[in-house]
Protein backbone atom coordinates (compact mmCIF):
# COMPACT_ATOMS: atom_id res chain seq x y z
CA UNK A 1 0.00 0.00 0.00
CA UNK A 2 1.30 3.47 -1.16
CA UNK A 3 1.79 6.01 1.70
CA UNK A 4 1.50 9.04 -0.45
CA UNK A 5 -1.18 9.65 -3.53
CA UNK A 6 -1.70 11.76 -6.83
CA UNK A 7 -2.46 14.43 -3.98
CA UNK A 8 0.83 14.80 -2.47
CA UNK A 9 3.26 14.47 -5.76
CA UNK A 10 1.11 17.49 -7.26
CA UNK A 11 2.76 20.55 -8.30
CA UNK A 12 1.44 24.10 -8.57
CA UNK A 13 2.06 23.33 -12.27
CA UNK A 14 2.73 20.41 -14.64
CA UNK A 15 6.04 20.05 -13.81
CA UNK A 16 8.05 19.00 -17.02
CA UNK A 17 10.00 15.91 -17.01
CA UNK A 18 12.45 13.79 -19.57
CA UNK A 19 10.35 10.65 -20.65
CA UNK A 20 13.01 8.62 -19.61
CA UNK A 21 13.84 9.91 -16.16
CA UNK A 22 13.83 7.30 -13.43
CA UNK A 23 13.64 9.67 -10.71
CA UNK A 24 10.22 9.88 -8.51
CA UNK A 25 8.67 13.38 -7.66
CA UNK A 26 10.50 12.93 -4.61
CA UNK A 27 13.55 12.36 -5.96
CA UNK A 28 13.60 15.11 -8.19
CA UNK A 29 12.49 17.76 -5.37
CA UNK A 30 16.03 16.48 -3.38
CA UNK A 31 17.84 16.57 -6.86
CA UNK A 32 17.21 20.15 -7.48
CA UNK A 33 17.80 21.36 -4.18
CA UNK A 34 20.93 19.26 -4.01
CA UNK A 35 22.30 20.64 -7.25
CA UNK A 36 20.86 24.56 -6.44
CA UNK A 37 23.45 27.59 -5.57
CA UNK A 38 21.02 28.31 -2.68
CA UNK A 39 21.97 25.20 -1.14
CA UNK A 40 25.86 26.07 -1.70
CA UNK A 41 25.52 29.35 -0.10
CA UNK A 42 24.99 27.97 3.05
CA UNK A 43 28.32 26.71 3.57
CA UNK A 44 29.26 30.89 3.71
CA UNK A 45 26.19 31.30 6.50
CA UNK A 46 26.58 31.29 10.23
CA UNK A 47 25.32 28.02 12.33
CA UNK A 48 26.14 28.87 15.63
CA UNK A 49 29.66 30.30 15.25
CA UNK A 50 30.44 33.07 12.41
CA UNK A 51 31.61 31.65 9.55
CA UNK A 52 34.53 33.92 8.71
CA UNK A 53 35.60 33.07 12.08
CA UNK A 54 38.75 30.47 12.11
CA UNK A 55 41.43 29.13 14.26
CA UNK A 56 42.96 25.85 15.44
CA UNK A 57 39.28 24.68 16.06
CA UNK A 58 38.28 25.37 12.07
CA UNK A 59 35.82 23.27 11.27
CA UNK A 60 32.97 24.36 12.67
CA UNK A 61 29.21 23.52 11.52
CA UNK A 62 27.97 25.83 9.36
CA UNK A 63 24.52 26.48 7.79
CA UNK A 64 25.18 23.58 5.00
CA UNK A 65 26.76 21.08 7.37
CA UNK A 66 24.03 21.50 9.90
CA UNK A 67 21.64 20.65 7.11
CA UNK A 68 23.45 18.09 5.58
CA UNK A 69 23.62 16.35 9.65
CA UNK A 70 19.57 17.24 10.05
CA UNK A 71 19.30 15.16 6.55
CA UNK A 72 20.78 12.25 7.92
CA UNK A 73 19.03 12.23 10.64
CA UNK A 74 15.55 12.89 9.52
CA UNK A 75 16.44 9.88 6.93
CA UNK A 76 17.51 7.66 9.94
CA UNK A 77 14.39 8.61 11.84
CA UNK A 78 12.41 7.04 8.74
CA UNK A 79 14.21 3.85 8.41
CA UNK A 80 13.65 3.57 12.29
CA UNK A 81 9.92 3.87 12.27
CA UNK A 82 9.61 1.96 9.31
CA UNK A 83 11.49 -0.73 11.52
CA UNK A 84 9.61 -0.16 14.75
CA UNK A 85 6.25 0.94 13.65
CA UNK A 86 3.31 -1.29 13.63
CA UNK A 87 1.37 0.84 11.73
CA UNK A 88 3.80 1.49 8.47
CA UNK A 89 4.28 -2.56 8.29
CA UNK A 90 2.40 -3.38 4.93
CA UNK A 91 2.90 -0.05 3.72
CA UNK A 92 5.84 1.25 1.82
CA UNK A 93 6.42 3.70 4.68
CA UNK A 94 7.70 7.48 4.90
CA UNK A 95 9.41 8.68 1.65
CA UNK A 96 13.21 9.32 2.64
CA UNK A 97 14.02 11.01 -0.51
CA UNK A 98 11.05 13.46 0.43
CA UNK A 99 12.54 13.80 4.15
CA UNK A 100 15.61 14.36 3.18
CA UNK A 101 15.04 17.12 0.75
CA UNK A 102 12.95 18.98 3.16
CA UNK A 103 15.82 18.67 5.70
CA UNK A 104 18.14 20.01 2.93
CA UNK A 105 15.99 22.44 2.50
CA UNK A 106 14.67 24.23 5.60
CA UNK A 107 17.14 26.53 6.04
CA UNK A 108 17.55 27.99 2.80
CA UNK A 109 16.16 31.16 3.74
CA UNK A 110 18.06 32.22 6.33
CA UNK A 111 20.17 35.53 5.47
CA UNK A 112 23.96 36.13 6.55
CA UNK A 113 24.46 36.33 10.54
CA UNK A 114 22.55 33.51 11.27
CA UNK A 115 19.13 34.53 13.70
CA UNK A 116 20.93 38.12 14.35
CA UNK A 117 20.58 38.44 10.35
CA UNK A 118 16.91 37.01 10.65
CA UNK A 119 15.94 39.65 13.74
CA UNK A 120 17.71 43.02 11.53
CA UNK A 121 16.07 41.95 8.30
CA UNK A 122 12.43 41.51 10.19
CA UNK A 123 13.02 44.98 11.57
CA UNK A 124 14.17 46.19 8.50
CA UNK A 125 11.01 45.48 6.58
CA UNK A 126 8.47 45.58 8.93
CA UNK A 127 6.76 48.81 6.73
CA UNK A 128 6.77 45.93 3.84
CA UNK A 129 5.82 42.81 5.41
CA UNK A 130 8.85 41.58 7.36
CA UNK A 131 11.00 38.77 7.19
CA UNK A 132 11.00 35.51 8.65
CA UNK A 133 13.68 32.81 7.97
CA UNK A 134 11.10 29.93 6.79
CA UNK A 135 9.02 32.41 4.97
CA UNK A 136 12.05 32.85 3.04
CA UNK A 137 12.58 29.46 2.49
CA UNK A 138 9.02 28.92 0.90
CA UNK A 139 9.61 31.85 -1.41
CA UNK A 140 13.25 30.34 -2.52
CA UNK A 141 11.23 27.60 -3.32
CA UNK A 142 8.21 28.60 -5.15
CA UNK A 143 9.42 31.85 -6.84
CA UNK A 144 13.46 32.57 -6.76
CA UNK A 145 15.70 29.50 -5.98
CA UNK A 146 17.03 29.81 -9.73
CA UNK A 147 17.58 32.45 -11.52
CA UNK A 148 16.51 31.89 -15.12
CA UNK A 149 12.90 33.37 -14.77
CA UNK A 150 11.52 30.42 -13.77
CA UNK A 151 8.72 30.23 -11.25
CA UNK A 152 10.75 28.69 -7.98
CA UNK A 153 11.53 25.08 -8.45
CA UNK A 154 7.69 23.80 -9.15
CA UNK A 155 8.17 21.51 -5.66
CA UNK A 156 5.69 18.51 -5.00
CA UNK A 157 2.64 19.69 -2.13
CA UNK A 158 4.50 17.34 0.09
CA UNK A 159 7.76 19.10 0.11
CA UNK A 160 6.43 22.31 0.47
CA UNK A 161 4.02 21.51 3.27
CA UNK A 162 7.39 19.34 4.75
CA UNK A 163 9.27 23.03 4.93
CA UNK A 164 6.47 25.00 6.17
CA UNK A 165 6.83 24.97 9.94
CA UNK A 166 4.49 28.23 10.23
CA UNK A 167 1.08 28.45 8.44
CA UNK A 168 -0.11 32.29 9.44
CA UNK A 169 -0.14 34.92 7.89
CA UNK A 170 1.69 37.92 8.55
CA UNK A 171 -0.98 40.41 8.73
CA UNK A 172 -3.26 37.51 10.90
CA UNK A 173 -0.25 38.09 13.77
CA UNK A 174 1.14 41.54 13.11
CA UNK A 175 3.23 42.08 16.42
CA UNK A 176 4.61 38.89 15.49
CA UNK A 177 8.66 39.11 15.15
CA UNK A 178 9.02 35.94 13.67
CA UNK A 179 6.63 32.34 13.15
CA UNK A 180 4.82 33.90 9.98
CA UNK A 181 4.54 33.53 6.01
CA UNK A 182 4.17 36.44 4.14
CA UNK A 183 1.03 37.57 3.63
CA UNK A 184 1.87 36.95 -0.65
CA UNK A 185 2.25 33.51 -0.06
CA UNK A 186 -1.29 32.69 0.75
CA UNK A 187 -1.70 31.17 -2.48
CA UNK A 188 0.91 28.88 -1.43
CA UNK A 189 -1.01 27.56 2.28
CA UNK A 190 -4.02 27.12 0.69
CA UNK A 191 -2.17 25.07 -2.18
CA UNK A 192 -0.87 22.69 0.56
CA UNK A 193 -3.66 22.22 2.12
CA UNK A 194 -5.82 21.56 -1.28
CA UNK A 195 -7.59 24.75 -0.65
CA UNK A 196 -9.67 23.37 2.52
CA UNK A 197 -10.14 26.41 4.91
CA UNK A 198 -8.46 26.10 8.29
CA UNK A 199 -11.52 24.92 10.82
CA UNK A 200 -12.17 27.53 13.53
CA UNK A 201 -10.09 25.90 16.57
CA UNK A 202 -7.06 26.43 14.44
CA UNK A 203 -6.48 30.09 15.17
CA UNK A 204 -3.56 32.03 13.96
CA UNK A 205 -0.19 31.94 15.72
CA UNK A 206 0.82 29.18 18.07
CA UNK A 207 -1.87 26.67 17.80
CA UNK A 208 -2.25 27.25 13.96
CA UNK A 209 1.55 27.00 13.53
CA UNK A 210 1.78 23.44 15.45
CA UNK A 211 -0.23 22.35 12.55
CA UNK A 212 2.28 20.29 10.71
CA UNK A 213 2.81 17.18 8.00
CA UNK A 214 4.60 14.18 9.69
CA UNK A 215 7.74 15.18 7.36
CA UNK A 216 7.25 18.41 8.57
CA UNK A 217 7.51 17.28 12.07
CA UNK A 218 10.13 14.73 11.27
CA UNK A 219 12.39 17.34 10.37
CA UNK A 220 11.74 19.52 13.05
CA UNK A 221 13.21 16.98 15.72
CA UNK A 222 16.16 16.12 13.26
CA UNK A 223 16.69 20.01 13.32
CA UNK A 224 16.17 19.87 17.06
CA UNK A 225 18.45 17.00 17.46
CA UNK A 226 20.85 18.26 15.42
CA UNK A 227 21.38 21.42 17.26
CA UNK A 228 21.16 20.44 20.55
CA UNK A 229 23.65 17.71 20.16
CA UNK A 230 26.07 19.14 17.53
CA UNK A 231 26.15 22.95 18.17
CA UNK A 232 26.91 21.98 21.78
CA UNK A 233 29.98 19.94 20.98
CA UNK A 234 31.09 23.19 18.71
CA UNK A 235 30.52 25.25 21.67
CA UNK A 236 32.56 23.32 23.68
CA UNK A 237 35.45 22.61 21.12
CA UNK A 238 35.65 26.64 21.20
CA UNK A 239 36.13 26.72 24.62
CA UNK A 240 32.94 28.59 25.03
CA UNK A 241 32.03 25.68 27.34
CA UNK A 242 34.15 24.41 29.71
CA UNK A 243 34.19 22.32 32.74
CA UNK A 244 34.39 25.19 34.90
CA UNK A 245 31.90 27.18 32.97
CA UNK A 246 29.21 24.56 33.25
CA UNK A 247 30.16 23.87 37.17
CA UNK A 248 29.69 27.16 37.82
CA UNK A 249 26.14 27.56 35.49
CA UNK A 250 24.73 24.66 37.09
CA UNK A 251 25.70 25.71 40.52
CA UNK A 252 23.16 28.68 39.97
CA UNK A 253 20.41 27.42 38.19
CA UNK A 254 18.23 24.42 39.88
CA UNK A 255 18.23 21.46 38.07
CA UNK A 256 15.96 18.03 38.63
CA UNK A 257 17.53 14.64 39.16
CA UNK A 258 17.62 13.93 35.55
CA UNK A 259 19.09 17.16 34.28
CA UNK A 260 22.11 17.13 36.86
CA UNK A 261 22.98 13.62 35.38
CA UNK A 262 22.83 14.91 32.01
CA UNK A 263 25.41 17.88 33.25
CA UNK A 264 27.72 15.17 34.94
CA UNK A 265 27.66 13.23 31.53
CA UNK A 266 29.06 16.56 29.61
CA UNK A 267 31.51 17.58 32.48
CA UNK A 268 33.05 14.10 32.10
CA UNK A 269 33.13 14.10 28.21
CA UNK A 270 34.61 17.37 28.85
CA UNK A 271 37.60 16.11 31.48
CA UNK A 272 38.12 12.92 29.48
CA UNK A 273 38.36 14.99 26.25
CA UNK A 274 35.44 12.51 24.58
CA UNK A 275 32.87 15.16 23.62
CA UNK A 276 32.20 14.81 19.61
CA UNK A 277 31.71 10.85 20.43
CA UNK A 278 30.06 10.84 23.22
CA UNK A 279 27.49 13.65 22.08
CA UNK A 280 27.06 11.53 18.91
CA UNK A 281 25.88 8.96 20.67
CA UNK A 282 23.11 10.57 21.86
CA UNK A 283 21.88 10.88 18.03
CA UNK A 284 20.69 7.26 17.78
CA UNK A 285 19.03 7.73 21.37
CA UNK A 286 16.97 10.80 19.71
CA UNK A 287 16.08 8.77 16.76
CA UNK A 288 15.19 5.64 18.39
CA UNK A 289 12.78 8.31 20.96
CA UNK A 290 10.29 8.57 17.73
CA UNK A 291 7.35 6.28 17.49
CA UNK A 292 4.01 7.19 15.37
CA UNK A 293 0.25 7.68 16.59
CA UNK A 294 -2.84 8.22 14.37
CA UNK A 295 -4.63 11.51 14.56
CA UNK A 296 -7.50 13.14 13.20
CA UNK A 297 -8.16 16.72 11.56
CA UNK A 298 -9.33 18.31 8.24
CA UNK A 299 -6.63 16.78 6.53
CA UNK A 300 -6.42 12.84 7.61
CA UNK A 301 -8.47 12.13 5.05
CA UNK A 302 -6.73 13.62 2.21
CA UNK A 303 -3.40 12.83 2.79
CA UNK A 304 -1.68 9.93 4.99
CA UNK A 305 0.77 12.88 5.94
CA UNK A 306 -1.69 13.75 8.50
CA UNK A 307 -3.01 10.50 9.24
CA UNK A 308 -0.24 9.86 11.62
CA UNK A 309 2.06 12.06 13.59
CA UNK A 310 5.66 11.71 15.18
CA UNK A 311 6.08 11.30 18.80
CA UNK A 312 9.07 11.89 20.87
CA UNK A 313 9.83 11.19 24.42
CA UNK A 314 9.23 13.25 26.29
CA UNK A 315 12.72 12.60 28.33
CA UNK A 316 14.66 13.20 24.96
CA UNK A 317 12.73 16.29 24.74
CA UNK A 318 13.89 17.42 28.31
CA UNK A 319 17.18 16.26 27.31
CA UNK A 320 17.33 18.48 24.09
CA UNK A 321 15.82 21.40 25.89
CA UNK A 322 18.79 21.33 28.48
CA UNK A 323 21.07 21.27 26.19
CA UNK A 324 19.68 24.10 23.93
CA UNK A 325 19.57 26.40 28.00
CA UNK A 326 23.03 25.23 28.67
CA UNK A 327 23.99 26.78 24.54
CA UNK A 328 22.16 29.72 25.07
CA UNK A 329 23.52 31.00 28.46
CA UNK A 330 27.34 30.22 28.10
CA UNK A 331 27.41 31.24 24.16
CA UNK A 332 24.82 33.09 22.70
CA UNK A 333 24.56 35.42 25.43
CA UNK A 334 28.50 36.16 26.05
CA UNK A 335 30.03 39.80 25.79
CA UNK A 336 31.90 38.22 22.80
CA UNK A 337 28.91 36.45 20.65
CA UNK A 338 26.89 40.35 21.39
CA UNK A 339 29.60 42.43 20.26
CA UNK A 340 29.83 40.01 16.65
CA UNK A 341 26.05 40.00 16.45
CA UNK A 342 25.66 44.31 17.40
CA UNK A 343 28.70 44.11 14.03
CA UNK A 344 26.40 41.70 12.04
CA UNK A 345 23.06 43.82 12.87
CA UNK A 346 25.06 47.28 12.02
CA UNK A 347 26.12 45.63 8.48
CA UNK A 348 22.89 44.85 7.01
CA UNK A 349 21.39 48.14 8.50
CA UNK A 350 23.73 50.01 6.46
CA UNK A 351 23.41 48.15 3.56
CA UNK A 352 19.75 47.60 3.41
CA UNK A 353 19.45 51.99 3.92
CA UNK A 354 21.59 52.85 1.26
CA UNK A 355 19.63 49.77 -0.94
CA UNK A 356 16.75 51.37 0.17
CA UNK A 357 17.22 55.15 -0.95
CA UNK A 358 18.37 53.64 -4.46
CA UNK A 359 16.23 51.20 -5.09
CA UNK A 360 13.07 51.44 -2.92
CA UNK A 361 12.55 54.72 -2.49
CA UNK A 362 14.42 55.67 -5.56
CA UNK A 363 15.71 58.74 -3.99
CA UNK A 364 19.26 61.19 -4.44
CA UNK A 365 20.81 62.24 -7.59
CA UNK A 366 22.39 60.28 -9.46
CA UNK A 367 21.88 56.92 -10.40
CA UNK A 368 23.94 54.78 -8.56
CA UNK A 369 24.60 50.54 -10.02
CA UNK A 370 24.98 48.65 -6.21
CA UNK A 371 23.64 45.34 -7.47
CA UNK A 372 23.99 42.65 -10.04
CA UNK A 373 22.32 43.73 -13.34
CA UNK A 374 20.20 41.24 -13.73
CA UNK A 375 18.45 42.13 -10.20
CA UNK A 376 18.72 46.01 -11.35
CA UNK A 377 16.84 45.33 -14.20
CA UNK A 378 14.03 43.74 -12.39
CA UNK A 379 13.94 46.14 -9.52
CA UNK A 380 14.13 49.41 -12.29
CA UNK A 381 10.70 48.15 -13.69
CA UNK A 382 8.94 47.26 -10.82
CA UNK A 383 6.69 49.55 -9.73
CA UNK A 384 4.96 48.41 -6.75
CA UNK A 385 7.48 49.85 -3.76
CA UNK A 386 6.24 47.18 -1.54
CA UNK A 387 7.75 44.19 -4.56
CA UNK A 388 11.16 46.01 -4.73
CA UNK A 389 11.19 46.16 -1.04
CA UNK A 390 11.21 42.59 -1.12
CA UNK A 391 13.32 42.07 -4.04
CA UNK A 392 15.76 44.20 -2.28
CA UNK A 393 15.39 41.55 1.11
CA UNK A 394 16.06 38.67 -1.43
CA UNK A 395 19.35 39.93 -2.38
CA UNK A 396 20.50 40.96 1.50
CA UNK A 397 19.13 37.46 2.17
CA UNK A 398 20.83 35.41 -0.10
CA UNK A 399 24.37 36.76 1.20
CA UNK A 400 27.51 35.30 2.86
CA UNK A 401 28.97 36.25 6.00
CA UNK A 402 31.95 37.20 3.91
CA UNK A 403 29.85 38.46 0.85
CA UNK A 404 27.90 40.97 3.49
CA UNK A 405 31.11 42.11 5.05
CA UNK A 406 32.75 42.81 1.86
CA UNK A 407 30.06 44.20 0.18
CA UNK A 408 29.89 46.77 3.34
CA UNK A 409 33.79 47.61 3.10
CA UNK A 410 33.23 48.48 -0.63
CA UNK A 411 30.68 50.84 0.24
CA UNK A 412 32.08 52.39 3.89
CA UNK A 413 35.45 51.29 4.13
CA UNK A 414 38.39 54.02 2.99
CA UNK A 415 40.90 52.10 0.46
CA UNK A 416 38.83 48.54 0.49
CA UNK A 417 38.50 47.07 -2.63
CA UNK A 418 40.35 49.57 -4.41
CA UNK A 419 42.83 46.61 -5.15
CA UNK A 420 39.83 44.57 -7.48
CA UNK A 421 40.70 47.62 -10.07
CA UNK A 422 43.94 48.25 -9.97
Amino acid sequence: MSFYSSFDTATVSSRSAHPDDHRTPFQIDRDRILHSAALRRLQGKTQVFYSFLVGEYDFYRTRLTHSLEVAQVGRSICAWLQKSSELLQGSEGIDTDLVEATCLAHDLGHPPFGHTGERALHQLMKPYGGFEGNAQTLRLLTRTIFGEGREGMDPTRALLDGVMKYKTLHHETPTAKNHYLYDEQSAALDFVHGEQPFPVELSPGEVRNSFRSLECQIMDWADDTAYSINDLSDAIQRGFITEAKLETWAAGNPLDDAETVQVEFLLKAIREGKVEGRLGRGIGEHIRACSLQIRGNFMSELSRRYRYELVVDATMQKRARLNKRIAMDLVFETPQLHQLDYKAESVLKRLFEVLAERYIKREGGRVWHFLPEAVERVLDREEDERVRARLVCDWIASLTDRSAYRVHQRLFDVGAGMGEFL
